[in-house]
């Protein structure tokens, strides 16, 4: 079994992603973070809490990170998400409050009071993770790994070139591509290649409690790539990096020097990716190329099918 945390900022696809840790037996669900991302964080935060609640999972422990990017003013997505960040279903307010904790702090206690080694999926800004690595620099050494979803190769979703989590807080994600941790960066490559449609919903919507959530969820979220893209569905980004985490089979990756461009507009937040080693630029980075995109579909309306 794999230790956790899930670091995100909810949002349709990281309210899925939730949804599929806790339906997956090979995850341990150590915790949730927030961070000021697709919502500001006192929304992304309760979103958690309000997912948690409708599967009446209580004994998830929620705590609330990072307010704002390190040094940048926030921009969120309330054009993909909405003004809650997770409009489209009709949850009740939290139940309860999150951790007394910051983020960053819970993080490294949970980490260092755990028997194993922690992977830390972050789905989201990385602003949680650098000011994580800031405070406690010994954390380096001591999770196993960080799996993120972000960046692209090629052309991004917030702007021609970045994706927009990187986009958001690319000083921090900066810092965390020069950690020296391992990490895998699950990218538009790939997520864009796995959307979720409407037949996989109205499967959903016949499967309980979680499955409808998660339809009624894709209903609202879809409405956005169908406009912007033309797309028949949509894609659930942060479910594809927490799939990777509990079958490693599902993405094909690649070892790449990668350099987060800090500068300013049109190029901030871009991903430089040295595919091909034409840089010369060490690997610091397992970067998602390729997915079996029918195989993760399948594996992500089984499991939330059949979560309690």
């Amino acid at each position: 079994m794999t230790a956790i945390i899930l670091d995100c900022d909810p949002g349709h696809d990281d309210a899925i992603a939730i949804l599929l840790a806790l339906a997956s037996p090979e995850l341990e669900l150590l915790g949730i973070t927030t961070v000021a991302g697709n919502q500001a964080v006192a929304k992304t935060t309760a979103n958690a809490i309000r997912v948690l609640d409708h599967v009446e999972r209580a004994d998830v422990p929620v705590a609330a990170g990072a307010e704002r990017p390190l040094v940048r003013k926030l921009r969120t997505a309330a054009e993909v998400h909405g003004d809650s960040g997770l409009d489209g279903p009709l949850l009740p307010p939290p139940a309860r409050a999150p951790e007394h904790a910051h983020a960053i702090d819970w993080i490294a206690a949970a980490v260092r009071g755990h028997s194993q080694p922690v992977t830390l999926v972050a789905t989201g800004p990385l602003t949680n993770v650098a000011l994580a690595l800031a405070r406690y620099p010994e954390l380096a050494g001591e999770l196993e790994r960080i799996v993120l979803m972000g960046g692209a190769i090629g052309e991004g979703n917030i702007t021609p070139a970045a994706e927009f989590n990187i986009w958001v807080d690319p000083e921090a994600a900066s810092r965390v591509f020069q950690s020296g941790l391992r990490l895998t960066m699950v990218g538009l490559e790939v997520t864009h290649r796995a959307l979720m449609t409407r037949g996989h919903a109205r499967r959903l919507a016949d499967a309980g409690r979680a499955g409808r959530l998660v339809a009624d969820l894709f209903d609202f979220y879809a409405r956005y790539h169908e406009r912007r893209y033309g797309w028949d569905g949509a894609p659930v980004h942060d479910a594809v990096a927490l799939a990777h985490v509990l079958d490693g089979t599902l993405l094909r990756t690649a070892p790449c020097g990668v350099v987060i461009d800090t500068g300013p507009e049109p190029a901030r937040g871009r991903t430089h990716v040295d595919l091909h080693g034409r840089t010369g630029w060490e690997p610091n980075c397992e970067v998602a190329v390729a997915i079996d995109a029918d195989r993760f579909l399948e594996l992500l309306v089984r499991r939330l099918s059949a979560l309690p």
